[in-house]
């Protein structure tokens, strides 16, 4: 009997230490060792040179100059029917008329070099270089990329303002 309750203690403890046996399941097992390689891809070709030195008078670009190109001289005045403007006023979509065609007009309160940014689409002749804008007075002055003055307008009308361009050409913003 003695023999028995050896044997009877040997199978309990082995069958104890069998429920301790480590099992999990990884699901990383399924994955490749390593990636895929890669497939060559062309490259173009380098160019080198000889750059400029380093300081000097191209280092940085000249500042925009504020020109008035064909406008006569006294239009920087607002007239006397002009009535007061703001930029937060201005901000948003416009429809333009110039010079007979029609075109579209936005303008943020985003910060660009001295004015605001804004932009047109599809509008013809200097309206399609405005890059900013900026209240002046009763003024609002449109700017090409460069921070020229390429047209102005004043508020003639609750939603409406009506100016020129450097070349001459009628302008009119309404909504």
């Amino acid at each position: 009997m003695m023999q028995f309750r050896y044997v009877a203690a040997g199978l309990m403890v082995a069958v104890s230490l069998a429920g301790c046996q480590r099992t999990s399941y990884n699901p990383y097992n399924d994955l490749p060792s390593q990636p895929a390689p890669l497939q060559a891809q062309p490259v173009p070709s380098v160019q080198s040179g000889q750059l400029p030195p380093p300081g000097g008078a191209t280092q940085f670009p000249t500042a925009p100059q504020q020109e008035t190109g064909s406008l006569d001289p006294s239009a920087s005045a607002a007239p006397t029917s002009a009535l007061d403007v703001t930029k937060e006023q201005m901000v948003g979509n416009w429809r333009v008329t110039n010079a007979g065609a029609s075109c579209d007009m936005f303008l943020t309160l985003t910060n660009l070099g001295s004015g605001s940014r804004g932009g047109t689409r599809g509008c013809a002749g200097e309206l399609t270089t405005m890059g900013s804008w900026e209240v002046s007075g009763k003024m609002v002055q449109f700017k090409d990329r460069s921070g020229n003055i390429i047209g102005r307008v004043y508020k003639t009308a609750e939603n409406r303002f009506d100016g020129t361009t450097n070349s001459g050409q009628s302008v009119s913003l309404s909504r």
